[in-house]
């Protein structure tokens, strides 16, 4: 059903945006949401591993949860939870409910992006060419939107809750809506065989270079999320209103290098463009590291988002052509990785520039990136070229009664 599908893909899209903003919401008001709560320096880093944590473990819960209930069913619920539960981090008073919301929120994210993954490769399956990096694409355009509504809150003294409450209110009916039109794909014959190995630990070892792969990419990318302002402000001595610019750059170049990285794939394929963003990558990392101010600084920013944009949306995608017929599980225990990579990225580069040099410590990450192009060929495997002369000519039927992936 060629037309389920094409509603499928952009009730996907907009699922995958909603979440861009959710996060960015969190994530850049935590200042707000330390003093609203008065949490304490020494308190505030338990707050914010659990949260990764939490999602991980949601994520392993999510890969038992899909062999009975649908990934389009889990997305549905979860979404609106994450939703509510960014709204209650705004509407506490107290250190237990802000707790309360926090771990709401990392049990229902980490549930919502192993769907969303879900049905983003068995989408991308049935289309038959490479889309996935179209739906990263939009979470980016969220996140954008997301820390631009932040700014906005930042900038006229809102509360959490007056900041947070529009955005619920506009979007979880939307996403309600939405979800009417998420498309399962049919498992294909392969699932049984996939299923045994799985079963049988065969899995962890084909997804390894992939979970390493995912988990460098997330160190990269928690690096600037968390050291960008700092660095560029503290090393390279730049306003403190320049210093917030980075970021927003490197969201920028993410959705830049997403929304052409799909077409990329299928004109070269999957290794290609998985090297060519990992040298990319790398040489950011380089230019952040020698950069002798900000401007040039900016510039190997730009250069991160440009090339660490392609990697994430390559892997979930390389992880569901190795295993066609339990993706569902391959994607479950992937996804685990992105949270290792948040929680390892920050704490490695802060304590590498307290007892070395933030300079020193930009290598660490740029080494760990490179990595990835040992393991490219991984992303080779199931057939990674869909255009030039590769792309189906037509997609697979699929339909809301389907089994999963």
């Amino acid at each position: 059903m060629p037309g389920a599908m094409r509603w499928g893909r952009r009730a996907l899209g907009f699922s995958f945006f909603a979440q861009g903003v959710a996060f960015a919401l969190l994530v850049t008001r935590i200042p707000a949401i330390q003093d609203q709560y008065g949490i304490s320096d020494g308190l505030l880093p338990v707050f914010l591993a659990a949260v990764p944590i939490l999602a991980g473990v949601s994520s392993v819960c999510t890969e038992q949860l899909v062999k009975r209930v649908r990934p389009s069913r889990v997305l549905r619920w979860a979404q609106p939870v994450v939703l509510l539960a960014l709204l209650g981090v705004g509407a506490g008073d107290t250190v237990v409910e802000v707790a309360v919301a926090l771990g709401a929120f990392g049990l229902a994210v980490g549930a919502l992006d192993a769907s969303m993954n879900m049905l983003g490769v068995s989408l991308q399956r049935a289309y038959g060419r490479s889309i996935m990096l179209g739906f990263h694409a939009s979470y980016s355009l969220g996140g954008i939107v997301g820390a631009s509504l932040a700014w906005a809150g930042a900038h006229w003294d809102l509360s959490l809750f007056v900041s947070y409450l529009p955005v619920a209110v506009v979007l979880l009916p939307l996403c309600l809506v939405a979800s009417r039109w998420y498309v399962d794909a049919r498992a294909g014959a392969a699932a049984e065989i996939d299923a045994d190995q799985a079963a049988g630990g065969v899995m962890f070892k084909m997804l390894l270079p992939l979970c390493l792969v995912m988990a460098f990419a997330y160190i990269g990318d928690s690096t600037v999320s968390n050291w960008s302002a700092k660095y560029l402000q503290d090393v390279l001595g730049s306003s403190e209103q320049l210093s917030t610019v980075p970021y927003n750059v490197y969201m920028v170049m993410t959705l830049v290098g997403r929304a052409v990285g799909d077409v990329g794939v299928r004109r070269f394929g999957a290794v290609a463009v998985v090297r060519l963003g990992t040298v990319i990558a790398a040489a950011g990392f380089g230019v952040v590291a020698v950069a002798p101010g900000p401007w040039v600084g900016m510039l190997g920013f730009m250069l991160l988002g440009l090339g660490l944009c392609v990697i994430v949306p390559q892997t979930f995608a390389a992880a569901g052509r190795l295993f066609p017929g339990a993706s569902d599980a391959a994607i479950a225990r992937l996804n685990i990785f992105n949270y290792v990579g948040f929680l390892v990225g920050s704490p490695l580069v802060g304590a590498l520039g307290d007892a070395w040099s933030y300079r020193g410590a930009m290598l660490v990450p740029m080494a760990l990136v490179l990595v990835t192009l040992v393991y490219a060929p991984s992303f080779g495997k199931g057939g990674d070229r869909y255009g030039g002369g590769h792309e189906r000519p037509r997609a697979v039927d699929v339909g809301p009664g389907g089994s999963g992936v």
